[in-house]
């Protein structure tokens, strides 16, 4: 997909639109109305991006997380793996306070509290983990908790079990763009992340066909740039990442409010 390809050119009618894929509404929101989690998916969803950084040290973390915020990411995770995760995490709140942090591969309830108690404001896990959807802070709101799935029926039971938003893992194995658009048909009250193998590029399909964000971890991190201590390459890719991201979500504000706004208030 080519972000900008419709500008200049006439759009068609409403009653051609895809039933199942019409352009997400994102209306003016007032913030301070939303619980914690519902802020934090708010915040995911107009961003479009969930950076994902794992490193070998804690200060190669610090670093590399620092130069992708600073090229724009708004959203960043923290793979549990990475050394002193929880103590990286809590500075970069102290640091960044305005900025959605959170945990990932969380895969049980101790690395969940751990988590909370460093700041986290999101938790991902690449399945769904029970203890964690009946922890107190996930089921009263003050937590985002994203849990993993790959078929529709884990989709849909992580969604009925009060997932806010379901992590479709690993996307570029099930089939990429693809698969998140034929997701989207049967499941369009569902929110998904895209997550695993996605490129750069690719950002903007991902995002047009259905998917509310998407997990980006090499191709912010780039191996070779964190291995040679780069951090500027990681700003720039964070940077153009950011740009593709929100290309394609003010193309799709503007084809939803052209159909569904601009049509009705006509007529």
């Amino acid at each position: 997909m080519e972000i900008g390809s419709l500008k200049g050119k006439a759009l068609p009618p409403p009653c051609l639109l895809p039933q199942n894929t019409a352009p997400p509404l994102r209306p003016r929101i007032n913030f301070s109305q939303l619980s914690h989690a519902d802020h934090t998916l708010t915040r995911i969803q107009t961003s479009g991006i969930i950076a994902c950084l794992r490193a070998n040290t804690a200060e190669l973390a610090m670093e590399a997380a620092r130069a992708a915020l600073s090229g724009g990411i708004t959203v960043l995770e923290i793979v549990r793996s990475t050394p002193g995760v929880f103590e990286v995490l809590k500075q970069l709140v102290n640091d960044y306070p305005t900025t959605v942090l959170g945990v990932g591969t969380v895969l049980n309830i101790e690395d969940a509290r751990k988590a909370v108690g460093a700041g986290a404001k999101f938790l991902m896990s690449p399945a769904i983990v029970k203890d964690v959807i009946d922890m107190d802070g996930f089921q009263n709101g003050e937590v985002l908790y994203i849990p993993g799935a790959m078929t529709p029926t884990e989709i849909l039971s992580a969604h009925d079990s009060g997932a806010k938003i379901v992590k479709v893992y690993p996307v570029s194995v099930l089939g990429g763009v693809q698969y998140i658009s034929a997701l989207k048909k049967p499941f369009p009250h569902i929110s998904m992340v895209a997550s695993q193998g996605i490129t750069i590029d690719s950002v903007g399909e991902y995002i047009a066909n259905g998917a509310s964000s998407v997990v980006l971890s090499d191709a912010i991190f780039d191996k070779e740039a964190m291995a040679q201590n780069n951090f500027i390459v990681i700003r720039q890719l964070a940077h153009f990442a950011t740009l593709q991201a929100s290309q394609v979500l003010e193309m799709l504000d503007f084809i939803f409010n052209y159909y569904f706004y601009d049509y009705f208030h006509i007529f």
